[in-house]
């Protein structure tokens, strides 16, 4: 029997279906939830709402690969960088609409995803020498970007103000709502298109091919295809994010977009959340958004008896790495992941 013979009995099959549409539920009434919300926080607060879900869209879309696709990257800088530097140079060369700038910064992100990911698994790249590919992919980007004048070099790129706010160019006033909702509708739309990817058949493939490729690969399912769909999904959410962080902060350049922390930003809100899971990213994005700006408070404002840590440079970053390392070992496998095997077992 040939193996098209093969990938056509296999896909005949009906799959089982788990219960997505409680998934898709609990976003809706997520999505409700959160609508009021910048109308009731002040100004400063509303900045590190948006931060957050900046942090859940990355990690939501890195989620998709390393968590649904079994191909941990370090390299999620480059999608995030992609999308950035697409909608700003855009915007600012160009006068196309952020928007427009979105959309081509998606379809770039996702080609090279592709592109990269196809030469990595065609020479059988895997585990840390897969990672270490996608890092070293993002560290080109942050080169090249920083000594090309084509994207203005080391200066990146601000953003022009303009005199009126637009919903065309996504130019409101620092404490309008408007980016909190268009924020929030990124987020909304990437659960939604994670529920759907893995409730249909070629998320099931992909989750059959992370848990088992050979037998999957025996099966007929074409290994290659699955993971690079889940490359092409996991860059395009990614881009978004990057397009919508230039437009929210009005300045990028090639550290902001290609740097390291960046993939790090990527991948903690998972890990602390939970990896493979639809919820994870989100959970570990509302947690580790607020974190460092307490743990700055904290040392510039201490109580009395830690008043001798007042003013101590550095200290912040210190307690935000001892509060991960604490959440990490004590829940390994995520909160949501530690709260939803709890909650069965109950």
């Amino acid at each position: 029997m040939t193996q098209t013979a093969t990938t056509d009995r296999v896909e005949s099959k009906p799959l089982p279906r788990k219960p997505w549409n409680r998934h898709l539920l609990a976003i809706a009434i997520l999505c409700l939830l959160m609508i009021p919300v910048p109308l009731v926080l002040p100004p400063s607060q509303q900045a590190i709402a948006i931060r957050v879900l900046i942090l859940a869209l990355m990690s939501v879309g890195w989620n998709i690969m390393s968590g649904f696709g079994g191909l941990f990257s370090f390299g999620h800088a480059a999608y995030f960088g992609l999308g950035a530097y697409a909608t700003a140079w855009l915007l600012v060369e160009k006068e196309v609409s952020p928007w427009i700038g979105l959309a081509v910064g998606v379809i770039i992100a996702a080609v090279f995803a592709i592109v990269s990911g196809f030469l990595a698994l065609r020479y059988r790249l895997k585990g840390a020498y897969f990672a270490l590919a996608t890092f070293a992919f993002a560290e080109m980007f942050r080169l090249l970007a920083t000594n090309s004048d084509f994207v203005n070099r080391a200066e990146g790129y601000h953003v022009p103000l303009r005199v009126d706010e637009s919903w065309w160019w996504m130019q409101f006033a620092p404490d309008s709502p408007n980016y909190f909702w268009i924020g929030l509708g990124f987020l909304v739309l990437a659960l939604v298109i994670s529920v759907l990817f893995l409730r249909s058949r070629t998320g099931q493939f992909a989750l059959a091919v992370r848990d088992d490729q050979d037998a999957a690969a025996s099966l007929g399912i074409h290994v290659i295809r699955y993971r690079l769909t889940t490359m092409a999904l996991s860059a395009a959410i990614t881009a978004v994010a990057g397009g919508f962080y230039v437009q929210y902060y009005l300045f990028i350049d090639p550290d902001l977009a290609f740097g390291s922390a960046v993939s790090i930003q990527a991948i903690l809100p998972a890990v602390i959340g939970g990896v493979g899971t639809i919820w994870g990213p989100v959970i570990g994005a509302v947690i580790l958004g607020p974190l460092s700006d307490f743990t700055a408070t904290l040392l510039r404002n201490p109580p009395e008896f830690l008043a001798f840590l007042a003013g101590r440079g550095g200290l912040d970053v210190m307690i935000y790495g001892l509060l991960l390392i604490v959440i990490i070992l004590v829940l390994p496998q995520g909160i949501y992941s530690a709260i939803r095997d709890r909650w069965f077992r109950s």
